[in-house]
């Protein structure tokens, strides 16, 4: 994990990898609460019987957005900011979905620091590439570059 005092002393860092966050574990029980949250009940997501008989790996999969989500609660595993007044997820760049993630499989995030910029109001801007890996895959499942705003 990287930890640093203020948002400003993350820019010696840049280039370098952040961390890896532990697993996590993506259930039925999380896809099915994703669906009802957004309102996406593809049966590929929430019909574990249908997906048995159709689907070529035999179970259902969790939404991509779903594994996009995870990126602020594993982000809290890889970079802290000791002394912030406030941070704000800002976008991404770039979100690609790589691969499917089966339900009750297991995944964690690695991400690398790409840029730290000066935003107005004393804060820095900060690009991260991340990767969503799943647990014996070689491939990543998610890579995403996202944008974060921190204050001191």
């Amino acid at each position: 994990m990287l930890t640093v005092e203020t948002p400003n002393d993350l820019k010696p860092h840049v280039g370098a990898e952040m961390g890896v966050s532990e697993w996590v574990t993506v259930d039925q029980d999380m896809i099915d609460k994703f669906a009802e949250a957004t309102g996406d009940h593809q049966w590929i997501h929430v019909d574990v019987e249908r997906a048995k008989r159709e689907l070529p790996i035999g179970t259902t999969i969790a939404h991509g957005y779903l594994t996009l989500s995870l990126v602020p609660r594993l982000s809290a595993q890889i970079m802290a900011i000791e002394r912030i007044s406030r941070g704000v997820n800002y976008g991404s760049n770039k979100v690609r979905f790589t691969g499917m993630v089966p339900a009750d499989s297991k995944v964690r995030m690695r991400a690398t620091l790409r840029a730290v910029e000066d935003v107005k109001g004393d804060g820095v801007r900060v690009i991260s590439d991340v990767r969503m890996e799943m647990e014996g895959s070689d491939r990543p499942v998610m890579v995403a570059e996202t944008i974060g705003i921190f204050y001191a």
